[in-house]
Parts: C-alpha cells; structure tokens; sequence
C-alpha cells in the first residue's frame, strides 16, 4: 500500500530526507551491532493483568521471537500488504508484534487495549484486515469472547494465551517460549520505505475516528525532531509509560529504541509508584509524562523518595499547558531537563528542547515556530517543515501579526498524505497548498515573533489522559439511547486526568435517565470505557447557533 505520490517521494529522497530505512531494518542493525546487549523489559507488574513473568530479552532474543511470531502470522497467510490488527497492553510481545509484522511486509494497524467491540468493529471493516492479533485473557477477564462479535468473517484471529479456544490461533506468551529451538530468520520482502507499515488511529478534524496510514519515511522523519530534543546517548536506557498505539509513544520510542541501540522498558497501566520506582531500578535516562503527573511529583517530596531520578537527562510532556515552575523546578530539583512536544498521528510536530529554548518559562508556554524563513533552530526537523497560521473563517488569509490566533498548518516530510478511504473528506483536511489543518489554534507569540503559543482546539477534540476522544462521535452514540432525544458531550478539566468528559442530554417526553444507566448502555454498545461521561447533566434543550450547531462552549455553562 502507498500514500505518497512519485513526485513528492522523489522531491524528498533528492533533499535526502526520505530513504532505505525501515523499523525492521533499525532492528537488524542493532541486534548485529549488540546482540547482548538488553533490549527489552517488560512491566514489573506484568501478572497482574496478563500471564506469564516479565521479560527481559537481549536483542538477539527480540530477533528470534519476532521470527517466531512472524511465521506464526505467515501460517495464517499475512504476507505483503496484509494489514494486522493488534490489540495488546505495553508488553513485550505488542513491541515484538511490530518488528515481526514489518519482516513480512505487512501492515500493523494497533489498538489501544482500551478500545471495545465499537472500535474494533470500524477497525476491521475499515482496513479489511487480514488478522486480528490480541490475548485470550486480561485482568481476568475474556477479553476475546468481548471482542469477537465484532470481528467480520474470514478474519485470522491469533491469541496469546488462546490455548484450547476453539475460535482462535493459540500463541504462547514469550515467557513461556523456549528460545533454544531456533527457527529460521525471516527476511524482509524487497519493499519500499514508502510503503504504508502502520495504520493508528485519531479523531482527526472531522469528527469521526479515522485510519492514519504512515510508512517509515514518515515515521523517521518525525523521530528527528524527538532525537534533537532529547539526545539519548548510545545503550540507554527508555522507560515508555504511553500506550505504543500512537504517535507520542511510535515516534517518541518505538523507532528512536533501535536508532539509539537502547534498551526499551515498558510501563502498563500507569502506576505513578511503579512508574517512580522503575526510572530508579532500570536507570532509566529518558521517558515521558503528562504535565499533571510532573507538577504533582514536584509538589509532593513524599514522592521523591520513590525514585532515584539521578540518570534522567530527559522527560517528554504534551498534550496539556506545562506550568513553567514544574520546568524550572525539574531542571533545578533533579538536574533534569523537561521537553515540551505537541503533535498528532497525522504528523504535525513541534518541539521545544533545552538547545532550542534553554528558558524553563519560555519552554513551558511556547513552541519554536519551526517551518519558517528567517528564523533558525538547532533542530534539524525545523528547517524540514512548514509552518503557517491561518485565518479559516477568513479564506486562509495567512497571519503573520502576532496575538492574533488562527489554525495551524503544517506540511513536510513527516505529514501524512490523507485518511484511509476517505477519498471524499481528505481534501478538507489539507489547504490548496498540501498544508494538513491540525485543528488547533495557536498565535504568534515571543521574542522577535520566534515562537508559537497553543490558545485552543477548533476541532473541539476532548483529550483524557492523554487519548483523543472525538465530541461529535459519542454525541451520535449517545443519542441513539432509546431515553433521550438529543444529547451532547464536552470535556471538563480534571488536575490527573486533563479532561474528563461530561454529557449534557434532553431526555423524550416520559423518560428519564442517570449515569449508571448511560454508562450501562455505552457498556453494551461495546464503546471504550475511557470514552464514558463521568457527569451527566439534563436539560430542557441544547445550546444551538443560528446553524443550528451544537455550541459546546455553552455546553460547558451548563456542568
């Protein structure tokens, strides 16, 4: 499968941005380099939600299960352009899935563990997938016989842990494997860089969850500017807390692991103790975290004793405001230093380094207006993009005057280049220009004009810990509850979570309805828990403008 068009992948190549390098081929490199070397580690609290020990692999290890699970994978007919859903916890076996999915050309569409039978549903009709790639059981759950209604005929379905159900492929978990059988290698098919290697999944700025195909050049591309922010030296160690379904965690470790020939360490579910202890056991140099969990390790010296924070050089954070005392006071506290990011699984990118902006205050509130003539950033990504802000309710008139807010566009070598079948809404979502339209809202702002300030989210998304949840999604789901007429969602700040979503409902004449009931029926409908309201609020009518749109930001004058 390929999304990029000729005259784009050779206008790149020529620049030598894009080239031969695919997520397979950084493992091969690193298991020739280091093959000893330990690579992987799983979740210390792995048992309590799947079966068998942790792991801790070398990257020869890594190389043989990947190997074993590829064939596993090819026995059931995966092959070149196959697309594979996976849908695993921050195990080893999720990290393995994509080295061994990309050795036989096929295409990894990842899930994250949170998502129910409503997602999986789309997933798989959406990518016609080939297979379907999960665990049998979690948290003591059947977590497959949840899963497989919505799962089309004909599809593969491989369990790890499956062992005697009839409905699926059983897999050992790796703990279990016996890696003194050996197997033979698997080699890569002869194919392109260019071609599509993963599907993830977003929100996007149009509503409704969407497939986001990218192949390695994009992915690359996009890890420079993670790599320039947060230079990890060679054999480090990276301790990954966010579900490796998206571009923060695919970006942020999955491809920068083999680069830096590191070891990867893996975190599921987010456990603020655990998560201390493991940066100190595993002298872990760089992971990430969101702002809230920063300010309250900060504010809390009970915690301090939980963690020997002294091999961390970095910490990644986004997705919410930085306070600029938690930056300081990391930097002065522990010597570590806090990188702020923003950016999309569609490819937007932005990144505020020490090297690029050594101010603490600065770094926290602003991000280098990367993509722009005349103003210069030690980070190679910066001069690789474009940026621009536009005035969308105005005819794209650009805006170059600062204070005055407008959309972020974005293009470059890390852009993606449209959803997947939507041939009828890709044009919307890019400007006349091949600018993607991220949906969000910045102005210009700083010093000499030199940096970007995010002031909102035109497209409205509710951001809960981190995962997207797309407002005009849940609203039709909701809706369709046979006790109300009409309803509408919105999100609420929380101190942890960020946002947690509140529902406003007009229930029909007669009937009524709470929360454990609504939850009760997005329970059946199978839609991810994360995505629940956690307040519901009845009204007599929505907020409407005189397009008679839902006007969330009344919404909220309502909670």
């Amino acid at each position: 499968m390929r999304s990029t068009g000729s005259d784009k992948v050779a206008r790149y190549t020529d620049l030598g941005w894009w080239g031969d390098t695919t997520f397979a081929s950084l493992i091969e490199d690193a298991v020739k380099a280091v093959p000893e070397r330990v690579a992987l580690i799983d979740p210390p609290n792995r048992q309590d939600f799947v079966s068998g020990s942790p792991c801790r692999l070398t990257y020869a290890q890594v190389s043989r299960l990947a190997d074993r699970l590829a064939h596993a994978l090819a026995a059931q007919d995966v092959g070149q352009g196959d697309v594979v859903i996976v849908q695993l916890p921050n195990i080893a076996e999720l990290v393995i899935a994509y080295i061994a999915i990309d050795r036989l050309g096929a295409i990894i569409s990842p899930l994250p563990v949170q998502y129910g039978k409503f997602e999986l549903g789309r997933a798989a009709e959406v990518t016609n997938a080939r297979a379907y790639l999960t665990i049998a059981d979690f948290r003591g759950a059947d977590y497959l016989a949840e899963r497989l209604p919505a799962l089309p005929q004909g599809i593969r379905v491989l369990a790890f842990g499956g062992g005697g159900r009839g409905d699926c492929v059983p897999l050992p978990f790796f703990p279990d494997v016996d890696l003194s059988k050996a197997v033979p290698p698997v080699k890569r098919p002869d194919i392109s860089a260019n071609e599509v290697f993963t599907i993830c999944w977003t929100s996007g700025t149009t509503g409704v969850p969407k497939g986001v195909p990218r192949h390695h050049n994009h992915w690359t591309s996009q890890v420079n500017a993670v790599a320039d922010a947060a230079p990890v030296k060679e054999g480090s160690v990276m301790l990954n807390p966010f579900p490796l379904t998206n571009m923060g965690a695919i970006s942020g470790f999955l491809y920068y692991w083999p680069m830096a020939k590191a070891c990867l360490v893996m975190h599921h579910p987010f456990d603020l103790k655990i998560f201390l202890q493991q940066i100190g056991a595993e002298k872990v140099s760089y992971t990430i975290a969101p702002p809230a969990v920063l300010t309250m390790i900060l504010q809390h010296p009970e915690l301090h004793k939980l963690a020997d924070l002294s091999h961390v050089d970095y910490i990644a954070s986004g997705s919410a405001p930085l306070n600029p005392t938690t930056v300081a006071g990391f930097r002065d506290l522990f010597g570590v230093e806090i990188v702020n990011f923003y950016g999309s699984n569609e490819g937007a990118g932005l990144v505020g380094g020490p090297a690029d902006v050594p101010d603490p205050e600065v770094r926290s509130t602003l991000f280098p207006r990367f993509g722009r003539d005349g103003i210069e950033w030690a980070n190679r990504f910066a001069n690789r993009c474009r940026t621009k802000l536009v005035d969308w309710q105005n005819g794209d008139r650009e805006i170059t005057e600062a204070g005055k807010p407008g959309e972020l566009l974005i293009t470059g070598p890390n852009v993606f280049d449209g959803y997947l079948g939507d041939t009828a809404g890709n044009p919307a979502v890019f400007d006349k220009d091949g600018y993607f339209r991220t949906g969000d809202l910045f102005e210009i702002a700083g010093e000499a004009d030199r940096f970007y300030r995010f002031v909102g989210r035109r497209k409205e998304l509710i951001i809960r810990g981190g995962m997207n949840i797309s407002p005009e999604e849940l609203d039709h789901v909701i809706t369709d509850h046979p006790a109300i007429a009409e309803a509408a969602v919105v999100g609420y700040a929380d101190e942890v979570m960020g946002e947690k979503v509140a529902a406003v409902a007009v229930p029909l004449p007669g009937e009524s309805l709470d929360l454990a009931s609504l939850s009760a029926y997005l329970a059946d409908r199978g839609v991810a828990k994360f995505k629940w309201p956690e307040k519901l609020v009845i009204a007599q009518s929505l907020p409407r403008n005189s397009m008679n749109k839902v006007v969330r930001t009344e919404l909220k004058g309502l909670l």
